[in-house]
């Protein structure tokens, strides 16, 4: 079902009436010569102009990709909030596999669109995108991070989204176990693409006995050429209910925490890359009542966005690594937090997020 303009109505339920929506634009992006169909969307810029990635995913429906953008964008609102940036949050999202339709012509007229909205949105990497892409947007707007060095970028924001994710997952340790080393700790990871086999290398440093899984092949064979020591498991299913499992690390796509994976979990600590992690509200408090540890995942995975929001003052790397450390602290204050009043850490960051937006929209 449709309304006059043609867009379906539970999207603009979403966007103008729910507790989810609130956005403050939402565009459609559309250039048939090239093949190009995208949504970028603008959650807020109370704290500067919005920041976020670009994804680009063979969604099922139009439909899938603007609820997508809608839920990434207010996510990079708090994860920039928490991660202290002067900037907002947004998200960007083309539709189509980028294996078969991804080129040059479709990148340059994508940047197109990210100029028309005048410095609002801040582009950069995420799923399906890479710094080359990034180097070629860039070509059609001055808005774009996460590009090369060459190009005067910051290259791979990959490096310090996982070494955020790291420090979050010691942070948990500190408040689970009273030591933030996950040596002797086990811990399963899904999805060892991009943010992953960097997630992986940290933990095998550090001594952690890993388990992994991911949908690629070839994923799964260069982390094990990586690290011999790693073992796989068949599939998240599998992985999740791993005995002795300490530590759940979803770092792929959304939802990874739903009605079905919560209950079978037996790791204590959820502490992961992926975006979204948690598949409705609720979910938090399902995860409190097994007493399950959850590190919100928009806290502990901002390090990438601590770098690309850094490139646009000239790049620093050890800046940058020195911001993304103290998500350890952030995240133990968010436990401190939560157990204080009383409510599930996904809550208490959302709180604290939401009083810096607020305090900026009456500044």
């Amino acid at each position: 079902m449709t309304d006059v303009t043609g867009a379906p109505v539970d999207v603009l339920h979403t966007l103008f009436r729910s507790d989810q929506g609130g956005h403050e634009q939402v565009v459609l992006c559309q250039d048939r010569a090239s093949g190009l169909k995208a949504v970028i969307a603008i959650h807020s810029t109370a704290l500067g102009p919005a920041l976020g990635g670009t994804r680009f995913y063979p969604y099922a429906s139009e439909d899938d990709a603007v609820a997508d953008a809608l839920n990434l964008s207010r996510g990079m609102s708090y994860k920039n909030a928490m991660a202290g940036l002067d900037h907002g949050g947004g998200k960007a999202v083309i539709i189509g596999d980028p294996e078969r339709i991804k080129s040059e012509e479709l990148l340059l007229a994508y940047g197109r669109f990210v100029a028309s909205l005048g410095g609002r949105y801040v582009t950069a990497c995420d799923v399906g995108t890479y710094v080359a892409d990034m180097d070629i947007v860039a070509r059609t707007n001055k808005w774009t991070t996460g590009r090369s060095p060459e190009n005067g970028g910051a290259g791979d924001s990959s490096v310090l989204t996982a070494y955020g994710v790291f420090q979050g997952m010691r942070a948990s340790a500190q408040h689970q176990w009273g030591d933030p080393t996950l040596r002797g700790r086990k811990v399963g990871v899904a999805g060892v693409g991009k943010v992953g086999h960097y997630l992986v290398g940290h933990l095998v440093q550090d001594g952690a006995d890993v388990v992994v899984t991911d949908v690629r092949d070839e994923s799964l064979r260069r982390i094990t050429e990586m690290f011999p020591q790693v073992t796989v498991a068949k599939d998240t299913a599998a992985l999740i209910r791993t005995e002795g499992l300490d530590i759940y690390a979803p770092c792929a796509l959304g939802g990874a925490l739903d009605d079905e994976t919560v209950p079978a979990l037996t790791a204590k600590v959820v502490c992961g890359a992926a975006n979204n992690q948690l598949a409705h509200p609720g979910v938090e408090k399902d995860l409190a009542d097994r007493h399950i540890l959850y590190a919100p995942d928009y806290v502990v995975n901002a390090g990438g966005v601590i770098q690309v929001a850094d490139e646009l003052h000239g790049f620093d790397f050890d800046r940058c690594k020195a911001k993304a450390a103290k998500i350890f602290d952030t995240t133990l204050a968010i436990f401190a937090r939560a157990k204080d009043d009383g409510i599930p850490p996904a809550a208490a960051a959302d709180r604290i997020a939401e009083q810096r937006m607020a305090d900026a929209r009456r500044a």
